[in-house]
């Protein structure tokens, strides 16, 4: 495609996503399937723009009233420019000679001139606000958490993630699937943490490789596979996944079961619950059973009640521990939202409570970075469940062999100690995770 057209396409795009009338990802698809003829590369870009845009919405607004002509087509220029230095800078190539170059043909001298300009900004000189990118109603909890860590973990947010998978341990080992993928030209390394991770470089096409198709491998993010770990399944049990979604942890525990037992996989959505069945099918797993629900109190789970050994909790949350991945979010939502959703949480994490026998593991988890969908909510749930004790996640890591199990762990209100992944210390999405046994 040529530079203008292209351009012209990142600007058509950028505005359709900042309407925030659906989630980016899927604005984006939409796009995608809208326009069929654009290839691979030009996706990419195009993607990556609007992503560079999202996660510095407040800077780019700041820069683009200095420039001239539609507000969309001067964010879609900054986004592009951020987005080949990025990739220059992953390549090793120096962002002042030869990666700008596509972008500045399709420019007027006017632009140019405009974007060299924006360049020269000392960042030491901007507010704030326009170095962190975060809304004020997240910024601020953020800080009273962190301190000092704060702008590490801002900055980091405002890095696109890694691609992480994870090995199908019930038919391939991670050692093997490593070498498989440095023979198809991968270059990929074990995760520090999990037993089952690989850390991609780049993005390669994962889903065309064999590995992929046989159901070796997986798409997961690293601590999303520590949450199924904690979980520690066993063979034979009754477990259930309480919000399973499209599954990922729901294969990843079946695995750990090594196919055997009974693993339920409910949601309140069917859809989401859809995009399980093609994962299934490749993880050669039979013990799962995807059962849509109408609610948490749902008869299904009524039948079910006292008789699991395991349930894990991957509630509904605010997901601001994404950001990396989904950075719409934090333009999406307000804290008014994230009470809201607590709510939920709480009643959830109740009803899901029924379902566990006694000596039963339970699993809160949260892919929030916020203590009112964490700390707050497991602390209510103890106080209000004295026939659930709280166990201790970083003496479950350790009886599970992970590396520095000790220091993904925080402790909260009475000692308990929580599982809490951040992006800028662990290289995971921020993560949440309580656990207790019921006496």
């Amino acid at each position: 495609m040529h530079p203008k057209a292209l351009l012209d396409a990142c600007a058509e795009l950028v505005k359709l996503t900042l309407k925030f009338d659906h989630p980016a990802d899927a604005v984006v698809s939409r796009y995608f399937r809208d326009h069929r003829s654009l290839g691979p590369r030009e996706r990419t870009t195009l993607a990556e723009t609007v992503y560079a845009v999202l996660r510095r919405k407040l800077l780019f607004d700041h820069l683009a009233p200095s420039g001239s002509g539609p507000k969309e087509r001067r964010l879609a220029i900054l986004g592009f420019a951020r987005y080949q230095d990025e990739e220059a800078r992953r390549a090793g190539a120096s962002a002042e000679h030869g990666p700008r170059d596509f972008l500045k043909s399709a420019l007027t001298e006017q632009e140019k001139n405009w974007l060299d300009q924006c360049d020269t900004i000392d960042p030491g000189d901007l507010l704030e606000r326009h170095r962190h990118n975060l809304p004020d109603w997240l910024a601020q909890p953020l800080k009273e958490q962190l301190g000092g860590e704060f702008w590490a973990l801002a900055e980091s947010l405002n890095q696109p993630a890694p691609l992480d998978l994870r090995v199908n341990t019930l038919t391939d080992k991670r050692e093997d699937v490593l070498r498989e993928l440095k023979l198809a030209g991968i270059a990929a390394r074990p995760t520090p943490y999990s037993p089952w991770g690989l850390r991609v470089d780049g993005k390669p096409a994962i889903n065309k490789l064999d590995a992929f198709a046989r159901g070796a491998i997986e798409v997961q993010d690293e601590g999303s596979q520590l949450l199924a770990l904690l979980l520690d399944a066993k063979r034979g049990e009754m477990v259930v996944d309480f919000c399973a979604g499209a599954g990922g942890k729901t294969l990843a525990i079946g695995a750990t079961m090594r196919n055997t037992g009974r693993l339920y996989a409910f949601d309140t959505s069917a859809h989401r619950l859809d995009a399980l069945k093609p994962r299934l099918a490749r993880s050669k797993l039979s013990n799962v059973h995807p059962a849509a629900i109408a609610h948490e109190r749902d008869e299904r789970i009524k039948r079910l009640a006292g008789k699991i050994d395991r349930v894990i909790v991957d509630a509904p949350c605010s997901g601001l521990g994404t950001l990396r991945r989904n950075p719409d979010l934090k333009w999406r939502q307000s804290m008014q939202s994230v009470q809201e959703m607590a709510a939920k949480q709480a009643a959830i994490l109740a009803s899901a409570a029924r379902l566990l026998k006694p000596g039963g593991r339970l699993v809160y988890a949260t892919c929030s970075v916020l203590p009112q969908e964490n700390e707050e909510i497991a602390a209510a749930f103890g106080a209000a469940q004295p026939q659930f004790q709280a166990l201790p996640v970083g003496d479950i890591l350790a009886q599970l062999k992970v590396e520095g199990g000790a220091s993904l762990c925080s402790a909260g209100e009475g000692g308990q100690q929580y599982l809490r992944l951040w992006p800028h210390r662990h290289a995971t999405d921020g993560f949440f995770a309580a656990a207790w046994t019921r006496t």
